[in-house]
């Protein structure tokens, strides 16, 4: 069976057609035809070797890809999902060795695979499940209440998309940053107020906010550039694992989304979230599974606005 793997870690032209065992559904599993993988930056660090120690391939390949969408064709005992063959879903993968979401056939948790949004490709669908999680994660680690000030960095991007518009959703004002040519793209989002992009992020917010904002999700790792922005007693969390100590009492939290690895529940509130229009499905562009390695290029050029997917 055809995936996209490494073999040796490197820059996109490790990437490569690799050949993987067949699996089929055990007892609380599914098993997907995958049609479609995103490819997120955190694929990127998993080719080129900067997450070699957790990632433990031996031997290889390791196939990277946090992402999935296709049709169930086959289910194994004990599922009590609701799911069915023949449906269209979506779902979060959390690789390991081979186990990834740049192959042709996917054996998951049952938990872990909800139905496609309605009304939408599955190339669409396949851009959600991770980077929506870690913003719905993100915004459970901030504690927020209606009303209250969240401030998103790299609002451009996938993850910082997400957190406006659910942040907005869960009645919170935003303000976000934006490069000038992503300004009408963040506006759109729903951002109340967005400011130019620059190291200054946090005298920029300030500017709006003299106290700071309650919340923090800094998807553009600015780390800590950013911790100025936040009030005293605020909250801060990071998708890269920032912290600090004994700043103002703010409460600093690391976003880890294989925290809800299987959590049906909350994927299948994103699918309800896209299906009522609350979030936007953004591709950027798609590319046949031998051509991986121009997906992963693309996206490390920087600039890239919605998802690069690998199609099967």
């Amino acid at each position: 069976m055809r995936a996209v793997g490494v073999i040796t870690y490197g820059g996109p032209e490790a990437l490569e057609i690799v050949d993987v065992p067949e699996q089929h559904a055990g007892p609380g599993e599914v098993r997907l035809r995958v049609s479609a993988a995103a490819v997120n930056p955190t694929d990127t660090l998993a080719r080129n070797g900067s997450r070699v120690e957790a990632q433990k391939v031996d031997p290889p390949p390791y196939v990277p890809g946090m992402d999935a969408a296709g049709v169930v064709d086959e289910i194994g005992p004990e599922v009590a999902t609701g799911i069915t063959i023949g449906d269209s879903v979506m779902a979060m993968v959390v690789p390991r060795g081979a186990h990834g979401a740049y192959r042709e056939s996917l054996v998951l948790k049952a938990r872990s695979v909800v139905p496609a949004p309605a009304g939408f490709s599955l190339v669409e669908a396949c851009t959600l499940p991770m980077n929506g999680l870690t913003a719905t994660l993100s915004l459970e680690l901030l504690g927020l209440e209606r009303g209250q000030v969240l401030a998103v960095t790299g609002g451009a991007g996938a993850y910082g998309g997400y957190m406006i518009e659910l942040g907005k959703a869960a009645g919170l004002r935003v303000i976000s940053d934006a490069s000038e040519r992503d300004m009408a793209l963040v506006e759109n989002l729903g951002a109340d107020i967005v400011v130019p992009r620059g190291d200054d992020f946090s005298q920029k917010v300030r500017n709006h906010f003299p106290d700071g904002v309650d919340g923090l999700a800094d998807g553009a790792v600015l780390n800590e550039l950013a911790i100025d922005s936040v009030r005293d007693g605020g909250s801060f969390t990071s998708v890269r694992g920032f912290s600090a100590s004994d700043v103002r009492d703010i409460n600093f939290t690391a976003t880890f989304v294989s925290t809800l690895d299987g959590d049906f529940e909350k994927l299948d509130g994103l699918r309800q979230h896209a299906e009522n229009g609350t979030v936007t499905l953004r591709v950027a562009d798609t590319y046949p599974a031998a051509q991986a390695s121009e997906a992963h290029t693309r996206l490390e050029a920087g600039g890239t606005r919605g998802r690069c997917v690998i199609i099967f």
